[in-house]
């Protein structure tokens, strides 16, 4: 069985509550194992590495040589947390001055890290390891006529990684056509939602909400769907506000892309996080799949 170690990050113990359980109860599902890294710690991703960037690197390590320790690659479903510790250790296999001041800083716990482990997005794992033919063959229902906007963010496909396209990627647009979506062009796919912009430049950060949420709308999409804890909120916890600045009447549904596999896989709506979602999924025909009889 597949197996790895489970990274969820600080977003996913908290805002992004419902992309851990569905990122959960699609891995169970399948019968991927993920057994989550004991006492983990946040990723460092934005207020360590703006201060100091050895004692960033240092934070992030401790999570790599924990996942070192239990001899399994990492999955990271969040972002951030991924390319973060991506970046962590791409530096200390070329940096050799920092991977000594850093496994110094990771001695006084008792750790230590010098056997790279791979950092995986769920998405990658899902289409890149399991396959796109093995989850449509699980699944129990299609998401028939389901407009699908798949939207990437600006970060697990850059700077130039390698399950995906940096500029036009396609795993989702696969792995949703499989399903039975219709997934519309959308130009935006890898436009940036601003992120952490929403608390010091909120203007620039709602703008650039607005414009994805109209690309989408333009497009005929029913849903938004991402990868991203942090696009999720941005796009959805927004757009009343943005509504109220640009006098619009924004409605669009934003789905984490592992809640809409679960659906398809048969899961319980609960289950995945569907009921807390602060703007109604859309209306989803879930059809049997046919079974074809052996002859």
């Amino acid at each position: 069985m597949m197996e790895y170690a489970y990274y969820p990050g600080c977003s996913l113990e908290n805002t992004g509550k419902p992309y851990d359980w569905s990122i959960r109860e699609v891995f169970k599902t399948l019968s991927i194992g993920l057994r989550e890294i004991e006492d983990w710690n946040c990723c460092g991703a934005t207020m360590y590495m703006s201060v100091d960037k050895i004692v960033g690197f240092a934070v992030s390590a401790r999570n790599l040589a924990l996942a070192q320790n239990m001899g399994l690659d990492i999955c990271a479903p969040c972002s951030s947390c991924y390319t973060t510790l991506r970046k962590t250790n791409r530096h200390m296999t070329w940096n050799i001055h920092s991977r000594k001041l850093i496994n110094e800083a990771l001695k006084a716990g008792g750790l230590s890290y010098d056997k790279m482990v791979e950092v995986r997005h769920p998405l990658d794992i899902l289409v890149n390891d399991v396959g796109i033919e093995k989850i449509s063959a699980s699944c129990r229902f299609e998401l028939e006529g389901l407009k699908v906007a798949p939207y990437y963010g600006c970060m697990i496909v850059r700077p130039v990684y390698d399950f995906d396209d940096m500029d036009d990627p396609q795993t989702m647009d696969m792995l949703f056509d499989a399903l039975g979506a219709d997934v519309v062009d959308y130009p935006d796919k890898v436009r940036c939602c601003g992120g952490m912009l929403m608390t010091t430049f909120e203007e620039i950060a709602l703008n650039l909400n607005n414009h994805l949420l109209k690309c989408a709308e333009d497009n005929g999409a029913d849903v938004i769907v991402t990868t991203c804890p942090l696009c999720q909120m941005n796009l959805e916890s927004y757009q009343a506000q943005i509504n109220r600045r640009y006098n619009l009447k924004h409605n669009m549904p934003i789905m984490y892309f592992s809640q809409l596999v679960g659906l398809a896989l048969g899961v319980e709506p609960s289950k995945l996080g569907i009921d807390t979602l602060l703007i109604e999924a859309p209306k989803i025909k879930l059809k049997p799949k046919a079974v074809e009889a052996a002859v």
